[in-house]
């Protein structure tokens, strides 16, 4: 069994480190707007590093699969490219559920700061691989590992930093606060699409296959100082510092089993999100030059106009949300996908261009924005606070291992049924998840929302 003390749940190395992030801590939660502010930004830069890894990887799907999994079948290295991109979703949960609790346990501060780490070390892992023609099986067992670290990392990250901020926010902004940790995203899969039209342009195609990819998990993993020495400038949350004695490990899975119907509830609820998510940004570059047969940088290009729009819709919505309660978005976001997103997919596979990817990508982006704005934030109101983090991270990270495996799933299904509209019908079932869970979710009572 697992010890309840926080020093057992993590090893030596873990623990030192997190210790000696403690030992640089600023004291006092951010009481300014000016000091929230910035340690929304702060928060976020993190989090908008591991979506940047996720984005790469989805960007590259094609090159990666050829340079670890190659075969004579395109389709096969596609798919298992794939595959290990969604194998990181796998191992969310376990990391949700492991650093949801320490983190719960701890500190939000010093959890933030473990999860950076260990996210890095996983991109760095997948960026310095050899090929699977330079040391065989070894390769793609490698890029398996770290993608699998990722994903350990990411279980609690987006926990983390929806927590974080949904605590350092007052109650009338709250919403418009929280959209940072989507809108960090957004910044993501800007960064990453500009870079690869920009590298499209600097080199050919067998360059960009051969060693081109790892040039942007390079940079990812350039950045990984500056991001640390952000959060570790980050001050402790008023309400964790509030607690006279943070649970226990055995009383967070107790809580979680307890609660296992607002998890589920959550699950659903974020299975709209994370499908959506990827449909429209890792999915988007492979569905666009793979199935459409448009031209890869036409692609990105759609997907740099997606980020953007995200970036700019997503905290309009949350601070609408503040205004209108977030039930209204959410219910009215997933009408329009199921009504919509297969018939807006089905007009564009019948004469595949530029400018109807653009509108069709578009258009699932505002309503992506649309339901995003308030349910990142409507999460970290349902679930109890006695363990925020843990119950957000965990429904948050059982929903990915639906919406991850997107990419995976639509390229199955397409090449299946032949109906390469088929990434419609899925985004149309995922938001009836999404309004089920929006209809029966109810919120904690405001006192209990800012312990």
């Amino acid at each position: 069994m697992i010890n309840s003390s926080s020093s057992s749940t993590l090893s030596p190395e873990a623990n030192a480190l997190t210790e000696n992030a403690e030992s640089h801590a600023p004291t006092g939660s951010p009481q300014t707007a000016r000091q929230r502010m910035k340690a929304a930004a702060q928060v976020a830069s993190g989090n908008m590093l591991e979506m940047y890894d996720f984005m790469v990887f989805g960007y590259y799907a094609a090159a990666i699969g050829h340079t670890f999994f190659p075969s004579s079948d395109p389709y096969a290295e596609l798919l298992l490219s794939f595959a290990t991109f969604g194998a990181g979703f796998l191992m969310r949960p376990l990391g949700a559920l492991v650093l949801g609790a320490y983190v719960d346990r701890i500190g939000r501060r010093k959890g933030l700061i473990l999860t950076l780490t260990l996210m890095a070390l996983g991109t760095l892992a997948l960026t310095l691989t050899p090929s699977y023609a330079t040391i065989g099986i070894l390769a793609p067992l490698m890029v398996l590992a770290g993608r699998l670290l990722q994903g350990f990392s990411a279980g609690v990250e987006l926990g983390s930093t929806s927590v974080y901020l949904a605590e350092i926010a007052k109650p009338h902004n709250k919403g418009f606060i929280v959209s940072f940790q989507s809108a960090s995203q957004q910044v993501a899969v800007m960064g990453a699409a500009a870079l690869g039209v920009f590298m499209a342009s600097m080199l050919s195609p067998a360059q960009m296959a051969a060693w081109g990819w790892r040039i942007p998990l390079l940079i990812g993993c350039l950045i990984v100082p500056v991001l640390f020495f952000l959060r570790r400038n980050l001050q402790e949350t008023e309400a964790f510092e509030k607690q006279h004695s943070p649970p226990h490990f055995r009383e967070i899975l107790q809580t979680v089993c307890k609660e296992w119907r607002i998890i589920s509830t959550g699950l659903c609820m974020v299975i709209m999100t994370t499908t959506s998510f990827y449909v429209i940004t890792a999915y988007t570059p492979s569905f666009g030059s793979s199935v459409l047969h448009l031209s890869k940088v036409s692609s990105l290009i759609v997907t740099l106009c997606v980020g953007m729009c995200n970036f700019l819709l997503i905290p309009v919505f949350g601070a609408l949300s503040d205004k209108v309660g977030r039930k209204k978005l959410l219910i009215a976001a997933t009408l329009l996908a199921i009504l919509t997103a297969y018939p807006a997919m089905l007009w564009l596979v019948t004469a595949p261009s530029f400018q109807r990817l653009l509108v069709v990508e578009l258009w699932l982006a505002i309503i992506y924005s649309l339901y995003n704005g308030a349910a990142v934030v409507y999460l970290t109101e349902i679930v109890p606070p006695r363990i925020r983090t843990t119950g957000f991270a965990l429904a948050y990270s059982l929903a990915t291992c639906v919406g991850g495996f997107t990419p995976t799933l639509c390229t199955w299904l397409i090449h299946t049924t032949g109906n390469n509209a088929v990434p419609g019908a899925w985004l149309a079932l995922a938001a009836v998840f999404g309004l089920c869970a929006s209809l029966i979710a109810r919120p904690y009572a405001q006192a209990e929302l800012n312990r």
